[in-house]
């Protein structure tokens, strides 16, 4: 049987990240996500270090992922989207715009 979703719907002026899983089970999650202007996640300052592998998309506004490692940064836009290994230390910056997201954890 095929289960159809249907997207969530978001404030339009979110105070705080949002996190809405779509879908989960015991190999894959899949997450809508919708941070409002000017914020930065983790909201306290520290980085991601996921156990799953994650697959991003940005499906409106911009912001930029910031990389421990080698301090690296990458700008990320409508349309556009990175994979990041487990375990790879990351946090979102800079987000002039509400960024909506939708996120792929995969976990080998």
């Amino acid at each position: 049987m095929i289960e159809v979703i249907a997207a969530p719907k978001f404030p339009r002026s979110p105070r705080k990240e949002i996190f809405k899983v779509l879908f989960e089970d015991d190999r894959t999650k899949i997450e809508a996500i919708v941070s409002p202007t000017g914020s930065s996640s983790p909201e306290d300052g520290s980085w991601y270090n996921q156990e799953w592998d994650e697959y991003v998309y940005v499906v409106s506004g911009s912001a930029n992922l910031l990389f421990k490692e080698g301090n690296r940064s990458k700008k990320m836009i409508k349309g556009e989207s990175i994979y990041i290994h487990a375990h790879v230390e990351h946090r979102v910056t800079n987000m002039n715009h509400r960024t909506e997201w939708l996120a792929y954890f995969i976990k080998k």
